[in-house]
């Protein structure tokens, strides 16, 4: 093994990773940013708080999907209109519904949001017991002695070279 083949992967892992933990970093482009630092802390904490409709695992501070953008400046828009944190976000689920948010509040419309999950998981774990309980239980039952002289007699016809003396594959 040469002599710095183990810098050169470290190197390698370590440019990998900063790479990984970057994109995050870059989701919030300089050009979005505020210039009042409160309005902008404002702006990044109801940005963690939003689902980004495009990833839907990811809050559109993380998101460099178009939408998210998009959303992001909606956010600081209104935050610089002078709402409060709640109009925004208001304004934002009136627009999108509360999928749009990240933690949606546990009401009628969101039920499937807040249960699906768990019925999915249970018909899951039904549908295994089910197979499970038709399958038969336990060895199965041994061979009656009829069937026992059936393998045999199967069996002795098998281990005897065919007629005429000669093994199949002999030519």
């Amino acid at each position: 093994m040469r002599r710095g083949s183990g810098f050169t992967s470290l190197l390698l892992l370590s440019l990998l990773l900063s790479f990984l933990l970057a994109t995050a970093a870059f989701a919030v482009e300089p050009s979005e940013m505020l210039k009042d630092p409160a309005l902008e802390a404002r702006a990044r904490a109801i940005s963690r708080e939003l689902r980004c409709l495009v990833c839907q695992n990811q809050s559109i501070d993380e998101s460099n999907a178009d939408l998210a953008h998009d959303l992001r400046v909606i956010v600081r828009e209104r935050l610089t209109a002078g709402d409060s944190d709640e109009q925004v976000k208001a304004y934002l689920v009136a627009r999108y519904g509360d999928f749009v948010l990240l933690d949606p509040p546990f009401k009628a419309k969101t039920l499937l949001l807040w249960c699906g999950p768990a019925v999915l998981l249970l018909l899951g774990a039904g549908g295994i017991y089910a197979l499970l309980r038709r399958r038969p239980a336990g060895a199965p039952e041994p061979l009656s002695e009829a069937e026992r002289r059936r393998v045999a007699e199967l069996m002795a016809e098998n281990a005897e070279p065919p007629a005429g003396g000669r093994e199949p594959g002999q030519g």
